[in-house]
């Protein structure tokens, strides 16, 4: 079985070819218009961006699946839900506020901005899955009461699951803090011998997890929810994840909650993938590093996990940038998320969403 991606190139040299009308021609090939009744409540998943980061998908963009989606007669809202982690979204009056800072206002959108898991991430639903990691998954409750969703992901690469495209924004973007706690058992070791307790990570940990004692960091695991904001700050590589033990758990987890976001809506989601500013970290960070490969252009795709092989093929045949965060892999063919993150292994993602029957990773690639 192999599922259709449409593909629009970054190219434009008049009107006809521009970014939006390339939204629009995207949106009608892929069959859009099909998962959407008169009436519906149609939920436009993506990411704001966090407090200090600005590569997040525009809010141009976004305007215009609104624009399409309301022209079906469906009735839209830009939903995103609430973070593990301190920051910027950590809530829903804080994220609502970033997200309008970050121009997704009702006047430039055209459509609300709901925080799905409600105020402190308490609204949320059960889906029975029965996969291997998880019989049943918490779902952000105005996702889960969506009649049709459309999903915005911003493809670039992860530090942790390699890149982050529409089954992230799926398994980890629909989940409340209590579902993203369930993926994030994977937590940071200290290499002793390596550390000088110059207390990197004790400011960048989020949850005020870590501490110095005699000169050496030191993890409280109780506290810990694993995001990694440790192992990203520590210049000594003192601190790092158990790869080939703990990472893979961690990116099946994301992949199962990933198909409990997408049951109860068959045939009623659409993905579309932006391969544009393609960083080596995910929109949580505070901050936007250079692009690892120039833009390259917009998928849109019924198969979640079709469309991630997809983006993940065509970064990976682009030349790398110089004076970006590749530290290797850089030629066209090479892997351009291993070369940011070398422990990665992005593909996992792919295989295990095949395994459990999210969708399939064969694709035909269609050039509009």
């Amino acid at each position: 079985m192999t599922s259709d991606v449409y593909f629009a190139d970054i190219r434009s040299r008049s009107d006809g070819e521009n970014k939006l009308e390339k939204i629009r021609r995207l949106f009608s090939a892929a069959g859009f218009d099909k998962i959407l009744d008169k009436g519906d409540l149609t939920a436009i998943k993506l990411h704001f961006g966090e407090v200090g980061n600005d590569t997040y998908i525009s809010p141009v963009f976004v305007c215009e699946v609104v624009k399409l989606v309301k022209e079906r007669g469906a009735r839209p809202f830009l939903t995103d839900t609430n973070t593990l982690y301190s920051g910027g979204r950590g809530n829903s009056v804080d994220h609502t506020r970033t997200a309008i800072e970050h121009g997704f206002a009702y006047a430039v959108v055209d459509a609300p901005v709901i925080i799905a898991d409600g105020l402190r991430g308490e609204n949320h639903v059960s889906v029975e899955v029965n996969l291997n990691h998880f019989r049943s998954v918490k779902i952000a409750g105005d996702i889960a009461s969506a009649d049709s969703m459309i999903v915005l992901s911003h493809f670039k690469a992860h530090m942790v699951a390699g890149f982050g495209g529409a089954i992230k924004n799926l398994g980890m973007g629909c989940a409340p803090p209590i579902g993203k706690a369930e993926q994030h058992t994977a937590k940071p070791i200290v290499y002793k011998e390596k550390c000088r307790g110059c207390g990197r990570c004790v400011k960048a940990c989020p949850r005020s997890a870590i501490s110095v004692v005699d000169g050496k960091a030191s993890i409280d695991l109780g506290v810990c929810v694993g995001c990694g904001e440790c192992v990203r700050a520590c210049l000594e590589r003192a601190m790092d994840f158990d790869w080939a033990v703990a990472i893979p758990p961690f990116v099946e987890r994301m992949v199962e909650y990933a198909y409990g976001a997408v049951l109860g809506k068959p045939e009623r989601i659409g993905f579309f993938n932006f391969l544009i500013d393609v960083t080596p970290d995910c929109d949580c960070v505070p901050w936007s590093d250079a692009p690892v490969v120039p833009d390259i252009g917009i998928l849109a795709s019924r198969d979640p996990v079709a469309i991630d092989m997809a983006s993940y093929d065509l970064v990976n045949a682009q030349m790398g940038l110089e004076n970006s965060y590749l530290k290797s892999n850089r030629m066209p063919g090479e892997d351009k998320f291993r070369g940011c993150w070398e422990s990665t292994n992005a593909l996992h993602q792919i295989a295990y969403g095949e395994k459990i029957g999210l969708g399939t990773g064969k694709y035909n690639l269609i050039r509009i």
